[in-house]
């Protein structure tokens, strides 16, 4: 009577292509074989899968495809076989350079996200990018904020445009640099005074062509300012992207607070499964300039912090609501470049944290600056 073993399915599932990454599940170690159990002349086997996709659509997919490639094996081997198919999302720390089709020079990819609008969120990606870059490091930076792109204003490059080109026999969007991040936004592709009016699948669609149509080239990482909210463009760029983790900003007020619990359980979801690296408090407090020694805390006091150690978050520190940061990013030079000012130094330590969180992700590529 035939055996059936862990190595007939595993050379049976051989035959399964993973669609997004073009390679079989097995040579990718996304198969696992659990249990081969033996009832009579009936053989049950449990396996898992792992889906780069995360949606469940695309999981359905994979489990008909794991099925009928067991079906085929049990007619070749003359067997009963009843089998058993987890799908499960991959998760974001799972995946690595060689494991993914979307941005495969890019060694981490984090989304900054809000609630709410109008807590700074644009403001605090902009500055992590900067702060990065001094540190060394090649950074990238998308405008996913289709409704209200700032990060043109914000880096000074407002009436550039995106230039093609040319690679591999490909005409690519080539990103706009600014003080050493390498830039696109929607803002570029549209009037800086012109509404931006488009429907869900259509804003979807034209982000997804900055990171599939772009010449990022390697870099060490890339920020993504999502829109405010939790909606389709959300979970759009989850699909599509790689994320290595999101940091959600939040003013310490409960109504931003509120929105933020909401940013925060959506990443959390099983579908999505993005690491939380950690929450930031914008506009934390106000200090005057002619009494530097007093904080006054316009919008309530810790309670981003709060809401970190409740939900056991980790939290990445605050900001101060000061007027040289607003300041700096009207003039398009982020207040992170004002070395020696508090807003600097704040900006700094929140970084600090944000990578020694990453660092502690499990399967995340080591961090190094670049050399020069």
């Amino acid at each position: 009577m035939a055996t059936l073993t862990k190595e007939r399915i595993l050379e049976a599932l051989g035959g399964v292509v993973e669609p997004e990454l073009g390679k079989d599940i097995v040579s990718l170690e996304l198969a696992e074989v659990l249990a081969v159990e033996q009832e009579e002349e009936q053989w049950k086997v449990r396996i898992r899968v792992k889906s780069s996709i995360p949606a469940m659509h695309a999981r359905q997919r994979m489990r008909e495809a794991v099925e009928f490639a067991m079906e085929k094996l049990a007619g070749q081997q003359g067997l009963t076989i009843m089998s058993e198919v987890e799908v499960v999302p991959l998760g974001s720390n799972e995946r690595t350079l060689e494991t993914r089709k979307v941005l495969p020079g890019v060694k981490h990819v984090i989304a900054v996200a809000s609630g709410k609008g109008g807590v700074g969120k644009s403001t605090v990606t902009a500055n992590i990018a900067v702060e990065l870059v001094r540190r060394g490091h090649r950074v990238g930076l998308v405008d996913a904020d289709i409704h209200g792109p700032s990060m043109p204003t914000m880096f000074d490059v407002l009436r550039e445009k995106p230039q093609p080109v040319e690679k591999g026999g490909k005409s690519l969007i080539g990103p706009v640099e600014s003080h050493g991040v390498k830039l696109l936004s929607i803002g570029f592709f549209a009037d800086p005074d012109q509404a931006i009016v488009w429907r869900g699948p259509m804003a979807s669609k034209a982000l997804g062509q900055l990171f599939t149509d772009a010449d990022w080239g390697e870099l060490d990482f890339m920020l993504i300012d999502l829109p405010p909210g939790t909606g389709d463009v959300h979970l759009s760029l989850v699909q599509l992207v790689p994320l290595s983790g999101v940091v959600v900003v939040s003013t310490p007020q409960d109504i931003a607070l509120a929105d933020a619990r909401k940013g925060v359980s959506m990443f959390q979801l099983e579908s999505i499964n993005v690491p939380v690296l950690g929450l930031v408090e914008n506009m934390a407090y106000f200090t005057p300039p002619d009494m530097p020694d007093r904080k006054y805390h316009l919008f309530g006091r810790d309670g981003v912090k709060r809401y970190a150690e409740a939900s056991g978050t980790p939290f990445l520190g605050e900001l101060p609501l000061v007027q040289a940061i607003r300041e700096a990013g009207d003039a398009g030079r982020p207040a992170a470049l004002q070395e020696g000012t508090e807003a600097a130094r704040a900006i700094a330590a929140m970084t600090d944290r944000m990578l020694d969180v990453l660092a502690d992700q499990p399967a995340r590529t080591a961090i190094a600056p670049t050399e020069a």
